[in-house]
C-alpha cells in the first residue's frame, strides 16, 4: 500500500495519541472528517493500523521486574526455531521475542511478579524440551528512557 503524506501524518498522530478524536485528527492533517476517517479505516483494513491501546503505569499499581534473556537454540534447523516459537507463544509474562544475529538467538523480555516468578517460569520451559541450549538472564535495575511513540514520520520520510 501506498502511503502519501496524509496517510503519515495520520499514522505520527495517531502514534501519539491514539484516542485523538477523528475530528482532532482531521484538524491536524488538513482534511474534513469524513475523508480522515476513510483513510484511518483503510490503514486498519490494511493492517498498518493494528490496535489501540492504554499506556499503564504499572508500578503505580504492583511491584514488577522485567527481565531480558538471552536464548541460544541447541540446534538451528528451521523446526527447531518453529518448535521454540510455538512453545513460548502462549507465555503470559513474554512481552517480546526477537530472533536476533549475533552471539545467540533469541532476545526475549518478561514481565514477572518476582525474580522466584521468573525462576520457575523459566524451569518450565526447560522441562518442555524447547530446544533451549542455554540462557542468560539480565534483570532491569531502572528504565531511564522507554518510548512508545514511534517516529513515523522521521523513519518513512528519510
Amino acid at each position: 500500500m501506498k502511503l502519501d503524506r496524509i496517510d503519515i501524518a495520520i499514522l505520527a498522530n495517531l502514534s501519539q495519541d491514539g484516542r485523538m478524536s477523528n475530528v482532532s485528527l482531521a484538524e491536524a492533517v488538513g482534511l474534513s472528517p469524513s475523508p480522515c476517517l476513510q483513510r484511518v479505516k483503510r490503514l486498519e483494513n490494511a493492517g498498518i493500523i493494528s490496535g489501540y491501546g492504554a499506556r499503564i503505569e504499572l508500578a503505580k499499581v504492583v511491584e514488577a521486574v522485567t527481565i531480558f534473556t538471552e536464548v541460544t537454540l541447541v540446534d538451528h534447523r528451521r523446526e527447531n526455531f518453529i518448535r521454540f516459537e510455538t512453545g513460548i507463544r502462549n507465555v503470559l509474562e513474554l512481552q517480546e521475542c526477537h530472533l536476533v544475529s549475533g552471539g545467540y538467538d533469541y532476545l526475549l523480555r518478561f514481565l514477572c511478579r518476582s525474580i522466584a516468578q521468573y525462576q520457575e517460569m523459566m524451569e518450565g520451559l526447560l522441562e518442555r524440551n524447547l530446544g533451549i541450549a542455554k540462557y542468560f538472564s539480565y534483570i532491569v535495575i531502572k528504565s531511564p528512557i522507554i518510548r512508545d511513540r514511534i517516529p513515523v514520520k522521521e523513519l518513512i520520510e528519510k
